[in-house]
């Protein structure tokens, strides 16, 4: 290892001022190291991303536009149930339903129930045992919602049937998909 001499006491001290090299080299090794690890790590978390993300246009394609599916928004409100079918940003129509008053135990909303299977017959797309698709409606109420009012609409939701083919001949399903509003 290396040392600053600093002389042998005797009169005039002679100065050895050799730079120690290993520990510099050490820590430039480290840093290099260091750098050369972080560099891997930097190009793998890359994501690759480009402006042309469905793909440049395929011209032997023709261009229709889909005309979006109608779906069913249910509004949970303080006084009325809101039934909304929209086919984009266009409102076919808007019912709505007096919500009932709550009394002890779990609610149960037959009135909603019987609008859900009206509102079905006349504005639901799928109603043909071949399909395999179902209505879609999204469920849109407050945070703070007690969550047997919830599983009240949920069960007046999935209340309504329809005949649909299966591998084995042909079932009673729900006529309604149901997925959150989020906020």
């Amino acid at each position: 290892m290396g040392g600053v001499d600093v002389g042998d006491g005797k009169g005039k001290r002679s100065m050895n001022a050799d730079v120690n090299l290993i520990p510099f080299i050490d820590l430039l090794l480290v840093t290099v190291a260091f750098l050369l690890i972080t560099a891997v790590w930097i190009t793998n978390s890359r994501i690759n991303a480009n402006a042309q993300i469905p793909g440049p246009p395929d011209p032997t394609k023709e261009l229709t536009p889909k005309t979006p599916e109608k779906i069913l928004n249910v509004h949970i409100e303080e006084e009325e149930f809101i039934l909304t079918w929209r086919q984009g940003s266009v409102v076919a129509s808007e019912v709505k339903v007096p919500r009932p008053a709550s009394k002890d135990g779990p609610p149960k909303y037959t009135d909603l129930a019987k609008k859900f299977e009206e509102e079905w017959n006349t504005h639901g797309s799928h109603k043909n045992a071949d399909d395999p698709v179902v209505d879609q409606a999204v469920l849109h109420a407050r945070d703070n919602l007690p969550f047997k009012e919830i599983v009240a609409v949920l069960d007046a939701l999935y209340s309504p049937k329809r005949d649909m083919k299966i591998e084995d001949g042909t079932a009673k399903v729900p006529v309604f998909n149901m997925t959150f509003s989020i906020r």
